[in-house]
């Protein structure tokens, strides 16, 4: 009987350690045990302005029930960002502006031939035909290192936020009263080595910037264009997509945002960066709470909005939300003031809509 009892936990602790040596970190995911609140939010304390959406809808219908899910969720407006001019724009602007006051949508920069003699003033007539359209703002504008490259048609490789070039083309954008949405830089674990003390290893390992690469920026030389840019045209209204990736430091952003009166920035798809550190995040927000604005960039199912309230408005602890977020971080809420939540969810998006 005792051989047998040895035998059984002898290949009990063998398939344990067998278990462990063969799950992979990726394939990792944990469920909380702890006996805590979990608050459901099915629709936001206040209405909301989501400052970071994409075109996602691709027929009427799904695009039809995704309008639905926004009111149903008390989102009373979404900025659809598609950096896109020419014929792109038009179809996508043609299909969503339909949906009156709901949706707006804005476009993209033209940076085909900016190498070329001339290329402002056509980018600047492209812009202002855009504008005749419909747009109301620009975005999403991006670069990580290499070069402005979230447009289409063209791509613009070692043109930076701060190129003289470009400021022309920023500076009509604040003559037609177009807010910029710009993306510099990625999450600071992107540019970390791929190791085992990188913090976020699994969503840096994916999205990782290559610095290697001849000319690329740094984290920290990407801020300082976007920082040249706002500082250049005081009468154009930014706004820094994703907390301007500074979600390891919102020290960084908080100077930027002292700086720059001009500036603002949303906390689009960067809750899983910062809700894990809930006190720091809130303090930040409640301090800058006149300078942020709400966004998603994360599709368009109810869950996704559901989660982004739960995150802001409830006080829970330690849950995850796996079908949204890759890191191997428990969540939290940040429990934000009413004052706050008023402001991030539309207060400040009105000011900067002005409308």
């Amino acid at each position: 009987m005792k051989k047998l009892f040895f035998l059984l936990v002898t290949l009990s602790l063998t398939n344990y350690v067998q278990a462990q040596e063969n799950l992979l970190l990726k394939d990792y995911r944990p469920e909380s045990i702890y006996n805590t609140p979990k608050t459901t939010v099915q629709r936001a304390k206040y209405p909301v302005i989501d400052f970071h959406s994409h075109p996602y809808a691709k027929s009427e219908k799904e695009l039809d029930e995704w309008v639905a899910t926004m009111k149903k969720h008390n989102i009373e407006k979404s900025i659809i960002l598609t950096y896109s001019t020419g014929k792109r724009f038009d179809s996508i602007y043609d299909m969503y502006s339909k949906y009156g006051d709901q949706i707006e949508v804005w476009c993209g920069f033209d940076y085909t031939g900016y190498n070329e003699k001339g290329w402002t003033k056509r980018a600047i007539k492209e812009l202002e035909r855009c504008f005749a359209k419909g747009a109301r703002g620009v975005g999403e504008l991006g670069d990580k290192g290499l070069g402005l490259f979230y447009s289409k048609p063209s791509e613009a490789p070692g043109l930076h936020m701060d190129d003289p070039r470009l400021q022309p083309i920023l500076k009509r954008c604040g003559e037609l009263g177009m807010p910029i949405s710009v993306h510099v830089a990625d999450p600071y674990w992107m540019y970390l080595p791929m190791n085992e003390k990188n913090d976020g290893l699994m969503n840096a390992y994916t999205w990782k910037v290559d610095t290697s690469k001849e000319g690329v920026l740094s984290h920290e030389k990407l801020l300082s264009t976007l920082s040249n840019a706002v500082k250049n045209n005081k009468g154009t209204t930014f706004i820094a997509c994703h907390l301007a990736n500074t979600s390891h430091d919102l020290d960084i952003l908080g100077e930027l945002l002292n700086q720059h009166p001009n500036l603002y920035a949303d906390i689009s798809a960067r809750y899983s960066e910062v809700a894990p550190v809930p006190r720091r995040t809130k303090a930040f927000f409640e301090k800058h709470k006149d300078r942020l604005v709400y966004g998603t960039d994360m599709g368009m199912d109810a869950s996704m909005y559901e989660t982004t309230f739960r995150i802001l408005e409830s006080a829970d602890e330690h849950f995850y939300a796996w079908e949204l977020f890759s890191y191997h971080w428990p969540l939290n809420g940040l429990d934000l003031s009413d004052e706050t939540l008023k402001k991030i969810y539309s207060e400040n998006g009105r000011k900067i809509l002005n409308r």
